[in-house]
Formats: C-alpha cells, sequence, structure tokens
C-alpha cells in the first residue's frame, strides 16, 4: 500500500510558521457570533451558520485530502447531499444514479425530490453503457456511490464523467468509504466528491458530519450559498473532533484495509459463506478498474452472504463478540450490520433484491482490533450458526 507522506500532511494540521506559544490542536471557537470594529469592517468569520474558525480548519484539511477547494462541511453526509441537490437541480431535472446506492441517498430522491418535481433513474452504473443508454437531454446529475453499499460494487468513475459531459451533467461521487486517502474522485473527473465525514474521517463514532468538495469555485459558491440558506453547517464541536480524527485516517485506513482483504479471502474459504464481497477479489476488468481507481488498497469494508437463512443469521450474530451489530460504518470498533433490516430497510423487497442487497447479506466494517482476534471471532460464530442449523433439523426430522 502506498501511504505517502503527503497523505499525512494533508491529514494532519501543521501551523505555518510555528511561533512560540502557538497551540498545537487547532483551538475549537464555540462562539455564534464575531465582533466587528464597524459597519465598514470586514472579517472572515461573523456568524457560525455561515462559518467558524474551526469548521473552517476542518475544510482546508478536507479540501487538500480530496484535491480541491476548501470543502464545505455539513451537519452530516445527508445535510451534504441535500444541499448539493438543492443547488444544482431545480423541478424538471433528471438524475441519474447508481442502482446500489445508501438508503438514505434513495429516501432522499425518490421521496423528498420526487414529490418536487426531479425525477431519478436507478441504473447499474458498473456498466457504463448502461449509463450511455440513460443520460436524457433533462439529466443534470449523475450520483454514483463507489464502492457501493454494501455491494462493493465498482463504477468507473473516469468514464461515466466523459459520458455525463457530453449531455451537460454534473457528476458527484460519495466517496466515503474510501475518502481521499484511497481514492480522489476529482482527479478521476468528477465534479464533487461527497463524504459522510460521521464514517472514516472521524472515525470514532462521536460526531455527525458530511462534506462537498470540489475544484469549481462557481459550485463552491451555490454549496456555500444553499448551506448558508438552509443552515446546515457542521458544529464547531464536532468539526474540532472530526478534525483530532483525520489526523490518524491514513494510518487507520491502512491497517483496516489489509486487515479486510485478509478476512474476505478467508471468508471466500468457509462453506457457511455462499459469496464475499470485496474488491480485492475481483476478477478481470474490475480487478482492473479496482486497481486503477484506488490509491494502494481497498478500504476497510466488505459484505457477505451467508447460508441457511434467518436461523443461521441470527445464530451468527448472537454468537459474535467483537463486532458489534450497528447500523454504522468507519470505527476504530469492528462493525457488522445486516443491511436489509438496517440501512436498507426504507427500500421494498424488489428494490433490495434488485440492488444485491440480499436478506442474508451482512456488511463488516473492520477496526482496529487484532487480524487473527477478529478472524477466530467470526470463525467461531461461522461454527455455532452451522451446528446450530444441523440441530433444528435434526430436531425437525425427530418429529416427524
Amino acid at each position: 500500500m502506498n501511504f505517502g507522506s503527503d497523505v499525512f500532511t494533508d491529514c494532519v494540521q501543521i501551523p505555518a510558521p510555528v511561533e512560540d506559544g502557538e497551540p498545537l490542536v487547532p483551538p475549537l471557537v464555540a462562539s455564534t457570533t464575531f465582533v466587528r470594529e464597524g459597519v465598514d469592517s470586514e472579517s472572515e468569520h461573523q456568524y457560525s451558520r455561515v462559518s467558524n474558525p474551526t469548521v473552517a480548519a476542518l475544510e482546508r484539511s478536507l479540501g487538500k485530502l480530496e484535491g480541491g477547494l476548501p470543502a464545505l462541511a455539513f451537519a452530516s453526509g445527508l445535510a451534504a447531499e441535500t444541499a448539493l441537490f438543492l443547488a444544482l437541480l431545480k423541478s424538471g431535472d433528471h438524475v441519474l444514479c447508481s442502482q446500489a446506492l445508501y438508503g438514505g441517498t434513495t429516501r432522499l430522491l425518490e421521496q423528498v425530490l420526487g414529490g418536487m418535481g426531479v425525477s431519478s433513474t436507478f441504473v447499474d452504473t458498473t456498466r457504463t453503457e448502461e449509463v450511455r443508454a440513460n443520460l436524457r437531454p433533462e439529466t443534470r446529475l449523475v450520483f454514483l456511490e463507489t464502492p457501493a453499499n454494501p455491494t462493493l460494487d465498482l463504477t468507473d468513475v473516469e468514464a461515466v464523467s466523459a459520458l455525463a459531459r457530453e449531455v451537460g451533467a454534473w457528476v458527484a461521487v460519495d466517496n466515503t468509504f474510501l475518502t481521499g486517502v484511497l481514492q480522489k474522485p476529482l482527479a478521476l473527473g468528477a465534479d464533487v466528491s461527497v463524504v459522510s465525514t460521521t464514517k472514516f474521517v472521524e472515525g470514532h463514532s462521536a460526531a455527525l458530519g458530511g462534506a462537498l468538495i470540489t475544484r469549481d469555485e462557481e459550485l463552491r459558491e451555490r454549496f456555500e450559498f444553499v448551506r448558508k440558506c438552509t443552515g446546515g453547517i457542521q458544529s464547531p464541536w464536532s468539526a474540532w473532533l472530526t478534525l483530532q480524527g483525520l489526523k490518524t485516517l491514513p494510518l487507520r485506513l491502512q491497517r483496516q484495509s489489509a486487515s479486510a482483504k485478509r478476512l474476505a479471502a478467508w471468508l471466500t474459504t468457509r462453506p457457511e459463506v455462499r459469496r464475499v464481497h470485496y474488491p480485492s477479489l475481483a476478477k478481470g476488468e474490475a480487478a482492473e478498474l479496482a486497481n486503477r481507481q484506488h490509491l494502494g488498497a481497498h478500504g476497510a469494508v466488505l459484505s457477505f452472504e451467508l447460508d441457511g437463512g434467518t436461523r443461521t443469521l441470527n445464530e451468527f450474530l448472537r454468537t459474535l463478540r467483537l463486532p458489534r451489530l450497528v447500523e454504522h460504518v468507519g470505527s476504530v470498533e469492528t462493525l457488522i450490520t445486516h443491511s436489509a433490516s438496517m440501512t436498507h430497510a426504507g427500500l421494498t423487497s424488489a428494490q433490495r433484491e434488485k440492488v444485491g442487497v440480499t436478506d442474508d447479506l451482512l456488511r463488516l466494517s473492520i477496526g482496529l482490533e487484532d487480524v487473527l482476534a477478529l478472524r477466530s471471532d467470526l470463525e467461531c460464530a461461522l461454527n455455532a450458526a452451522r451446528v446450530g442449523e444441523s440441530t433444528v433439523v435434526t430436531a425437525s426430522e425427530g418429529k416427524s
């Protein structure tokens, strides 16, 4: 894995120049209001609904990490997406989206923006020809999530961006799973990188946040205006916590990605596991894309499908000791999610089936625990699930 010193420099706030008495840690500025000398005076910050010094420090670092202008930080990932959609779309416009997408994004597009006259089409963006076939003259935004949540499907950002430019559409990429450490959508041709900083950037399950990053000054001004109008800015406290997490982001992703790769390969050997989703397991063109688009590693998130149905699934989850069953990814602890009943519960069974979110699929976000300890715990749970399944069959046969 290639984690160069430039990545660490982008993540860690290094004062320049360093002066005697200057704080090593960027200060938390909790004030909502900032004093002005007079009506003609100008200052960088006036009111924290518009901007704040602590939030601005985070924005500078996130922008550098993604290779763009200073980011715009929001109260959550969905708040960032809401600002993106409000800034770029109006009634009559069309959005083309990855079909494997975070459930909250799908709800926002279909149930909120749909009622405002914005139409959305969800297609398999891993197939570039499907993107081409579904672009319309009224398509204003192509929204991608790669790797997809929770199937880890990969979309060729460069190829899709070229197609979108032909019809004058913007391209936004949800970069939450990899962050700017492992993937740089703007360098691949996207107009906007969207990150839920609640996840890997903050990394400790302590602060909600989201961000939009672009290289286009006009787009950034649009996003900033919408944030000012709607009040969706991140709080100084959450921004301060996120800054602390950002400092260790490259190190965490390096360890977590290495563990995820090992565990994904091991899970493919287990008879209880029907299928494992992780980019390092890809073959052919998908493998080439993963190696070209990702920067040395493939992230901390994998997913897998168990054989045996609901009873086996529940027995497996009950037996686990290290992974915690939560609706979350990106923490220092290993987390597991049953996507069908949690992150994607708002979708119909037909919608879930179409995007590959089966009832037997589990998403695993690898933390910082020892990889052998994690493997041992997963092995115990898989063994218990298999024994529980065979016990049920035996009991049923005995009754007959």
